[in-house]
């Protein structure tokens, strides 16, 4: 039997809008009833950033201890938060949610590995400061999701394992689609995979409109796939998704279809090494 398929619901990110969806979940609350029905709908995981109350992106450690409670006294759905941030954040404002300890800890922080153009803007992230972060998410105790919006990105993962900061095999997110990196070709996700430590597991997060073609292209590779509202806030050409859980709902269809079940949270702690 084919492997389940862990789907991540990535609900909030940096760059989205109340603008462009009224969809957008910002207050913990509303993260939180996001979360539940995204895991009712075969989601393990959600990929998390939070907001202040007037929707300004945020690495507030507060303001993801009430996101995660609020989850968390919800459902078991798994919390990773982003150490990426918003573009222009300090590297301490970036690592806000590492600081959170005992019950509020996540479980699991995405480790990006290099610098990429991101639209008009830089995602600055030199080696110095991917050591930084790549340590403070040891020392939390936590497992890295390492994103990687171009090859080379891999490669540096390895360069982070020689040095002791990250363990291998690792879990990698290969983000296609964003303008100024890698865009989603089969070819391009084929030599990804390729490219991995072996013994890696992988998701894709295809951005826009490429996000749902490629929960096929992962399902069909025995991969992994993350959707939602930070990368895609469309279920089909121009029609708005209710919420992340309506994006969920369409990967497990198309995950289905490939003969892949959605992975539980138990089943995707155990998949991506978290325990």
């Amino acid at each position: 039997m084919s492997a389940p398929m862990v789907i991540t619901a990535a609900m909030v990110g940096a760059e989205t809008t109340r603008e462009q969806t009224p969809h957008l979940p910002i207050t913990a609350e509303e993260i939180a009833e996001d979360a539940v029905r995204c895991r009712e709908a075969g989601a393990a995981m959600v990929h998390l950033h939070v907001r202040t109350a007037d929707g300004k992106p945020s690495q507030d450690a507060e303001l993801f201890r009430a996101a995660i409670r609020a989850i968390r006294k919800r459902t078991d759905v798994l919390i990773q938060t982003s150490t990426g941030g918003a573009v222009g954040m300090t590297v301490d404002q970036r690592c806000g949610p590492l600081t959170l300890t005992g019950e509020d800890r996540p479980d699991m922080a995405t480790l990006t590995t290099g610098t990429v153009n991101f639209g008009e803007e830089v995602f600055w992230n030199p080696r110095p400061l991917v050591r930084d972060i790549a340590r403070r998410i040891r020392e939390a105790g936590l497992r890295p999701e390492l994103e990687c919006f171009d090859v080379g990105m891999i490669d540096e993962a390895r360069y982070l394992a020689k040095e002791g900061l990250v363990d291998l095999p690792a879990h990698f997110d290969f983000v296609l689609g964003v303008p100024g990196t890698l865009q989603p070709r089969p070819e391009v996700l084929d030599f990804m995979i390729a490219s991995l430590p072996e013994g890696s597991t992988w998701t894709v997060a295809g951005v826009g409109r490429h996000q749902l073609a490629y929960v096929d292209e992962a399902a069909k590779r025995g991969g992994n796939a993350r959707v939602g509202l930070e990368d895609n806030i469309y279920v089909s050409k121009g029609v708005l998704a209710k919420g992340n859980w309506e994006l969920v709902a369409e990967a497990v269809k198309r995950a289905r279809a490939h003969g892949r079940e959605p992975a539980t949270p138990e089943q995707a702690r155990k998949l991506l090494r978290l325990s």
